[in-house]
């Protein structure tokens, strides 16, 4: 049983617009991923929702404006990212200083995000469920990979 949901934010579940400079939170059109809103409204109902980003110029701050400007700081509990964890994602100690903090069996943490790189084969590496948000459907997932095609396969 999953206890707990870690969220990728770009393309993930905020619209991460190419060439639009500066902090998320500041930009003029801020958008939410098709089916974020209902994805988190369920799962914040039986597990807690967390954001684990590599926006590296922006503080736990500005992470939280930009996700209230979509209407979906309710169903979050917290936020990770390099200005409160001191560790950037994309380095083998992300995730586990996630998990570390958190204080519960890997077992019970997924991590949902659509890249593989950035996100999935970390999980995989940490030791927690990867979801793959992979809307390409000629990918091919690792063994083991849940694969979705829209954040609405969530609410189960």
């Amino acid at each position: 049983m999953i206890d707990i949901y870690l969220f990728d934010w770009g393309d993930t579940l905020m619209v991460d617009f190419p060439g639009v400079p500066g902090k998320m939170c500041d930009w003029e059109v801020v958008e939410a991923v098709d089916g974020a809103k209902e994805a988190l409204s369920y799962l914040s109902h039986h597990a807690k929702v967390y954001i684990a980003t590599g926006a590296a110029d922006s503080s736990e701050a500005d992470i939280v404006r930009a996700f209230e400007r979509v209407g979906l700081s309710q169903y979050i509990t917290g936020y990770f990212c390099q200005a409160n964890l001191g560790v950037a994602k994309g380095t083998p100690e992300f995730l586990p200083a996630i998990i570390d903090q958190l204080g519960i069996p890997k077992e019970h943490i997924a991590m949902v995000g659509d890249s593989l790189v950035k996100d999935i084969q970390p999980a995989l590496a940490a030791g927690i469920k990867p979801i793959w948000l992979c809307r390409d459907e000629q990918q091919i997932a690792p063994e083991s990979v849940q694969i979705i095609g829209s954040l609405r396969a969530l609410c189960f």
